[in-house]
């Protein structure tokens, strides 16, 4: 497989990461930035909730037309989590809270 070709999920989804030097990470794809501060960058994606950790982040360049997002800074920690497991595991802790 050259570099070229891209994997398309079974949802047809086609989304891009890009890390460079653990400084720069381009991301498309991307439908909301949900929260975000110095160290945490939480993304709502097509394949899921994206989290980034890291020192010093900052959106550089956050794009509606194209869906593309780039984070900067010193980056650590890159993590997908499933939106209706996010929404499962709410659902769960307020049906244990109103019990």
């Amino acid at each position: 497989m050259t570099i070229d070709e891209r994997k398309v999920t079974s949802t047809g989804v086609i989304q891009n990461l890009i890390l460079e030097n653990r400084g720069k990470l381009s991301i498309s794809g991307v439908l909301d930035v949900l929260s975000f501060d110095d160290q945490v960058v939480i993304l709502e994606t097509e394949l899921g909730l994206l989290t980034v950790k890291g020192e010093n982040i900052r959106i550089n360049k956050l794009s509606i037309d194209t869906s593309e997002v780039i984070v900067e800074g010193e980056i650590s920690y890159l993590a997908y989590s499933d939106k209706e497991s996010e929404k499962n595991n709410k659902s769960t802790f307020m049906s244990k809270i109103f019990k």
